[in-house]
Formats: C-alpha cells, sequence, structure tokens
C-alpha cells in the first residue's frame, strides 16, 4: 500500500473531476466516463439488471440497469434521468444509480446535488457491504471517490488536495478490500482500469501499456473497455489506436453520439499530424453526426462539440 501513496500521487487528485465524468458519465469516462454497452446483444434475459457479468450476476436493479443503458449505450441523457428517478424511488439500496446521478450533476454544474449523491452512494455503498460484499467495497470506494470530487469542486486544487488525498486512500483501501474478494470480477476492473488508465496517461513513470492490458483481460462491458482504451491513446497522441478502438466501440453502440464526438476528435488530431484533409472532413462528418442527435446531449457538451466542429472546420477551409 506504501507504493500507492508515494509522492508522485499528489498530483492526481487534481485529476479526480475527469475521473468521475469519464467512468459514469459517458462524457468518461470520462475520458473516461465517461464516457455505452450493447449488453442486450449478448446477455440472456436471466441476466437483466447486472450490465456487467455474464455469469454470477449480482442483483442490480431493472431501472438503474435501464439507465445506464441510456447513458451508456444510447447516450441519451434525458432518458437516463427519468429512469435514475424510477430507480432511485424503486431501487433505493443501488449504489450504481446514485453514483450515475452525481456524475450527472457534475455534468450539469449543479454542486449541491453532487454533494447530495456523492453522499448517498457511499452511505448505500456501505450497506451493501453485509449482502454483497464486493460491490458493497467497491461503490464504497466510489463514494469515498465522489466525495474527493466533492471537496475539489468546492474548495479547489491548491486548499482541496489535501482532503481529496486522504479520500483518495480511502478509495485505495476498499478497492483493495473489493479485489481481495474477486480479482478478475468484470465491475470491479472496469472501474479500476479507468483509474489506472487516468494515472497511466497522467503520470510519467506509470505504463499505459500495462493499464490497457489490465482493462482488457479483465474488465467488462466491451464497449467501455474500448472506448476507455480509445479515450487512453487519444490522450497519449497515439491516434491509430485510438481509431481502432472507437471503431471498435461504435460496432456495438452506433447509436451513440458521443461516440462519433470520440471518432471526429480522434480523426481530427490525426489529420492535423498527417496534414490529411481526407482525415479532417471525416472528421466533420463525425462531429456532424453527434451533433444530429444533440437533443440527446447535455448543453454544455453539445457546445463544445459545436466549438471543436468549427476548428475542425477551419482547418478544412485554410487548405
Amino acid at each position: 500500500m506504501t507504493k500507492r501513496f508515494s509522492s508522485p500521487r499528489l498530483v492526481v487528485p487534481a485529476k479526480l473531476t475527469t475521473f468521475t465524468q469519464t467512468t459514469f458519465a459517458a462524457a468518461f469516462a470520462f475520458g473516461v466516463a465517461p464516457w455505452a454497452i450493447a449488453l442486450n446483444l449478448w446477455v440472456s434475459p436471466s441476466l437483466a439488471g447486472d450490465p456487467f457479468r455474464n455469469s454470477e450476476p449480482h442483483q442490480i436493479g431493472d431501472q438503474t440497469e435501464a439507465a445506464f443503458k441510456a447513458i451508456f449505450q444510447q447516450g441519451n441523457y434525458p432518458t437516463a434521468e427519468r429512469y435514475l428517478e424510477q430507480a432511485i424511488s424503486k431501487e433505493p439500496n443501488e449504489p450504481l444509480a446514485y453514483a450515475m446521478k452525481a456524475s450527472l450533476a457534475y455534468g450539469n454544474k449543479d454542486w449541491a446535488k453532487l454533494d447530495t449523491y456523492s453522499q448517498k452512494t457511499l452511505e448505500a455503498g456501505q450497506k451493501l457491504i453485509p449482502s454483497d460484499p464486493l460491490r458493497g467495497n467497491l461503490y464504497t470506494a466510489v463514494g469515498h471517490f465522489l466525495e474527493g470530487a466533492v471537496i475539489l469542486t468546492r474548495e479547489g486544487t491548491v486548499n482541496g488536495v489535501p482532503q481529496a488525498f486522504g479520500r483518495l486512500r480511502q478509495v485505495y483501501e476498499y478497492l483493495d478490500k473489493a479485489e481481495a474478494i474477486s480479482a478478475n470480477d468484470p465491475e470491479l476492473n472496469l472501474i479500476k482500469g479507468y483509474m489506472d488508465l487516468l494515472l497511466a496517461v497522467n503520470l510519467p513513470f506509470a505504463s499505459p501499456d500495462q493499464a490497457i492490458g489490465r482493462l482488457e483481460k479483465n474488465a467488462a462491458p466491451g464497449y467501455l473497455v474500448d472506448r476507455g482504451i480509445a479515450l487512453a491513446y487519444r490522450d497519449l497522441k497515439r491516434y491509430p489506436q485510438a481509431l481502432e478502438y472507437v471503431n471498435r466501440a461504435l460496432k456495438t453502440t452506433s447509436d451513440n453520439p458521443e461516440i462519433y464526438y470520440l471518432k471526429a476528435q480522434i480523426l481530427k488530431n490525426l489529420g492535423q499530424k498527417e496534414k490529411s484533409q481526407e482525415m479532417i472532413r471525416e472528421a466533420i462528418a463525425n462531429f456532424d453526426k453527434a451533433l444530429a442527435k444533440k437533443s440527446q446531449l447535455p448543453g454544455d457538451l453539445v457546445k463544445q462539440i459545436e466549438r471543436e466542429r468549427s476548428n475542425a472546420a477551419s482547418l478544412n477551409n485554410a487548405e
């Protein structure tokens, strides 16, 4: 454990909110997620309610699963919000529902709701430990992580880092407990894998290839694995590999506008690097595919896509 908290990790809390958005919001993450998942293609009806496992499923409510698919498979945030309201009413003990609500609150810059649902994630995770120790410890870790994000948004990076770093210690403590129960669990490895990728991308001494290998080996669902790896390769400026993985993600989530947005970003960067106007034009086409479903997306994200599309168009017009 001491290795995890050596001084270089002090840079990590400043990235906590990015990781929160990447893992749960498909934006992604959040980097990562964000940020979806075509589980209906391969999960049998008997496993409905668990979007992570195709054997030995855990009990996750149907409304929570529907919200998860709405965000990550369809990229449809208004629909997800409706399912989450039902989940909180009908499945009040499911921590994943509160974690997604916290992530959506972050995306909407609703700091009061972020605080509320971060606390509820932590409380629900702790309550789940006696009946489902794997997921209980996992979401206790997620709850502490979200609480760290709350601290940083409230206090700022300079003042908030010491408190957030304390939360990070607790994140790893509970992740270790979950890992001791089932080291190969796909839900655990998805969340932990996104964290490993975040660290690998942002810390010079970390190994992105090792983090990617671990994510590919044990995490699920596959779409979120492919999306996370595409995001990592994008941030590492390894654009051909990023393009390969985003195309893999599109095979199972072709209706999600956020995947077209990610592909557009990768193509734009690759087009600039290779001085390819054809790639720039393809990037613009993918920005347009994302914007064709802008009613599904948060307003701030739509504005960001529009800005990036405009920038890509200016590059195309410059030639």
